[in-house]
């Protein structure tokens, strides 16, 4: 997977590329199919995963299965952080 990060609307200082693949690469991280159909026809992904550091970040990206290219990135919300540990506690 090449991870495309040229013109990204995120700080890299805060968020490392190397934990945004570590993000992608979650064995128990959730992925979502946005349901909005959009005109210029790209679908974009949403993903809730935890790094190996233990950062719980949120991340909005589309992909063609070679590249990966990250639209957003954040730390996740509350809310999120309880559906991810749910997620994960039904995955152990």
């Amino acid at each position: 997977m090449d991870l495309d990060l040229i013109d990204v609307h995120f700080d890299l200082r805060d968020l490392k590329p190397r934990e945004l693949e570590e993000i992608l690469e979650d064995p128990f991280g959730v992925r979502f199919l946005p349901d909005v159909e959009r005109e210029d026809g790209e679908s974009r992904y949403y993903a809730l995963g935890r790094t190996v550091s233990g950062r719980q970040l949120f991340l909005c990206f589309w992909t063609d299965g070679k590249t990966t290219r990250v639209i957003a990135a954040r730390e996740m919300t509350e809310n999120e952080m309880r559906f991810y540990e749910r997620r994960y506690a039904a995955m152990k």
